[in-house]
């Protein structure tokens, strides 16, 4: 790596610790900590819901798949902006009118204690999988461009991100995710230019034999659901952001980090619109990467065997000095501000639904102090479980995508429960997670080319992208049947959609008054 590069590095990973620093001293609170005070504008809302969904995955996976096959892995990007028609301007007041600052109290309120700690842990689990694969996704391509030991860039990585988040609270993740944010579109772009105008041809030669090879297909389209045909990306995409929307902390905490409904909302729109470009153009990398090569007739070293170490190594090896450390820069940005939001909101949870019930009397300071030391955990954590995975076989897209699906834990299916049914009650809803846990225990043992247990007619016949979406519909079907069978009357006193529009049109209706 050459001098200009390690100073652009060192230099972007200075100014996000400083960024912390900054903020450390307003940190007097767990509602300053974990909520900004409400006071966030909502076009760094909107850049903060970009950076925290755009990570390493997304640098190094996405043209990775592009690379090895086309853009089918896309699909379920769409749906980022189709579930956010669909409930955006719904599930944003309902959950600032009905929440403090975690998004499972609305489900402790509705079914009891057991519920809220269900759902909280699951969004730990599944959030706590991923720090591991952002973890190893930066530290792979970092090596393949540097050279440097992935054991001290992961660990590199972990301390500058667990210290401004540590110290800055949300604050410093947000305001970090807006220099972030710029830091990776200028990455993408100066990317996408090398790309496009180095080959002999130019842009046109890049498209021409992309498209001859049907590297830009979305995918096979039938309805067999064994394979990963553009129904089954669908389905696992909608599910996916509708559970992301209704019942992921990090997005429940963009909701509130606004002054007002329509400023969360405007942000979270922002967020969603520059989202989806921004997987498209990591897509479209990956495609020009392959017509890179195809047209300039350069062979890939030995030791590059999987399809996500193609572009980091185009990185190394046909930049010019600085460009790769931008680059480099950028990809660094996507990580931290993906784990900058995970540590945060586990935090939060921890602290909220965990800490609250277990030290209900402790005061603010003290639970100030748990969500720094949770912060300090679950990042130390999030690097042991990069190191595992470092060395597991497989594209690391598609590894993400299963294991995420896998560890969604039923929560769109509850969300689904709690906001739209009146008669579920908590004995229904702890039947229906009983068997959302079974069902999703079996289709992860029984299902793939590696089986963990093989019980031939009797394993799970789908894709395993499909188990995330099995467990919420079992869990929202089983549920609803159990609190049937248990006798349940419809209760127009509980918190769902249907007493929440009530009580907005009885308040718009006073205003008119």
């Amino acid at each position: 790596m050459r001098w200009i590069d390690l100073v652009l590095v060192v230099v972007y990973m200075a100014v996000s610790a400083w960024v912390g620093l900054r903020f450390a001293r307003k940190q007097t609170s767990t509602e300053a900590y974990f909520v900004a005070r409400r006071s966030v504008p909502p076009w760094a809302i909107g850049m903060s819901m970009m950076a925290t969904l755009v990570s390493s995955v997304t640098f190094v996976a996405y043209p990775g798949s592009a690379y090895g096959s086309n853009w089918s892995n896309l699909v379920p990007g769409f749906m980022l902006l189709v579930v956010l028609v669909i409930v955006g301007r719904v599930l944003v007041p309902f959950y600032r009118e009905a929440v403090r600052m975690s998004a499972y109290e609305y489900f402790g309120r509705r079914f009891g204690e057991p519920a809220r700690i269900y759902s909280s842990v699951a969004f730990s689990l599944g959030h706590f999988g991923k720090m591991g694969f952002v973890y190893y996704l930066v530290a792979l391509t970092a090596n393949s461009v540097t050279g440097w030991n992935i054991d001290a860039i992961i660990i590199s990585i972990g301390i500058v991100t667990v210290a401004y988040t540590l110290l800055g609270g949300i604050e410093a993740v947000v305001w970090t995710d807006v220099v972030q944010g710029f830091v990776m579109w200028l990455g993408i772009l100066l990317a996408l230019g090398f790309l496009l105008f180095l080959p002999p041809g130019g842009p046109v030669a890049v498209f021409s034999s992309a498209a001859q090879a049907g590297k830009f297909s979305l995918g096979e389209m039938n309805w067999d659901f064994s394979r990963a045909t553009i129904p089954v990306l669908v389905l696992y995409g909608f599910f996916w952001y509708l559970q992301k929307y209704a019942a992921d902390q990090t997005l429940v905490q963009r909701y509130l980090l606004a002054k007002s409904d329509r400023l969360a909302m405007r942000g979270i729109t922002l967020g969603a619109l520059q989202t989806v470009p921004v997987w498209t153009l990591f897509m479209l990398i990956g495609t020009c990467t392959w017509s890179f090569y195809q047209l300039t007739g350069k062979t890939l070293p030995a030791y590059v065997t999987k399809a996500d170490q193609v572009f980091p190594y185009f990185l190394a090896s046909q930049l010019p000095a600085g460009a790769a450390g931008v680059f480099l820069a950028a990809l660094m940005a996507a990580a931290m501000s993906t784990l900058a939001s995970d540590l945060n909101c586990i935090a939060m949870v921890g602290v909220e639904d965990v800490y609250r019930k277990v030290r209900p009397h402790a005061d603010d300071a003290m639970r100030l102090r748990m969500g720094k030391i949770l912060v300090a955990v679950f990042g130390g954590l999030g690097v042991i479980m990069a190191e595992i995975l470092a060395h597991s076989p497989g594209g690391a897209l598609s590894m993400w995508f299963n294991v995420s699906a896998i560890l969604s834990g039923g929560l769109a299916g509850l969300f689904v429960l709690a906001f739209l049914s009146r008669r579920a009650n908590a004995r229904g809803v702890y039947t229906g997670i009983a068997v959302c846990v079974l069902v999703t225990t079996w289709a992860t043992l029984t299902s793939g080319k590696e089986r963990w247990l093989d019980l031939g007619a009797w394993n799970y016949p789908w894709h395993e992208l499909t188990i995330g979406v099995t467990g919420h519909v079992a869990l929202a079907v089983t549920g609803y049947v159990a609190s049937w069978l248990y006798g349940a009357r419809r209760d127009d006193a509980a918190v769902t959609f249907w007493s929440w529009l009530r009580e907005r049109k009885r308040a718009a209706a006073g205003m008119a008054g």
